[in-house]
């Protein structure tokens, strides 16, 4: 079995929730993606190996393994909210407008913005999410409207 798999599912059973066939299914599709995964996304593919899965499931299981840290959620442009393996320390976001890839990328040097912010806000940051969307260099290649807009 897949580490990231294994690791999964023993942090949901030490939270006490059952590790059930359908779980196990959203947890592999989710544990191997490389990109984006909207709910309907998670749903289709894993229907693909265990084909009586509920749509609440994935839901559901979305719900644990982000309140666990496992997955992250990622805002879409369209509104839409879309989820990806979380991984350990402070990481930013690329994301491919065409395929839905996802790299990350380091990069702290916001204390100026974040700052100001503070400065002409009167809030007190706590944390913050950056989200870069783009084209990849594979959707760049096969041809990809890409504009700078």
């Amino acid at each position: 079995m897949d580490p990231r798999v294994y690791e999964w599912l023993a942090r949901l059973q030490k939270n006490g929730y059952r590790l059930t066939e359908s779980r196990r299914a959203v947890i592999e599709i989710l544990a191997h993606s490389e990109r984006t995964l909207n709910p309907t996304e998670v749903y289709d593919l894993a229907r693909q190996r265990y084909d009586s899965l509920g749509l609440v499931t994935v839901y559901r299981t979305l719900a644990k393994l982000e309140e666990l840290g496992l997955i992250q959620q990622v805002h879409q442009p369209d509104g839409c909210e879309a989820y990806i393996a979380a991984v350990s320390g402070h990481q930013h976001l690329l994301i491919c407008k065409a395929c839905n890839k996802v790299e990350y990328f380091q990069g702290d040097k916001l204390d100026g913005l974040v700052e100001r912010v503070e400065n002409e806000s009167g809030f007190l940051v706590q944390e913050h999410w950056l989200q870069l969307f783009g084209w990849c260099s594979k959707c760049q290649q096969n041809g990809t409207q890409v504009s700078r807009s």
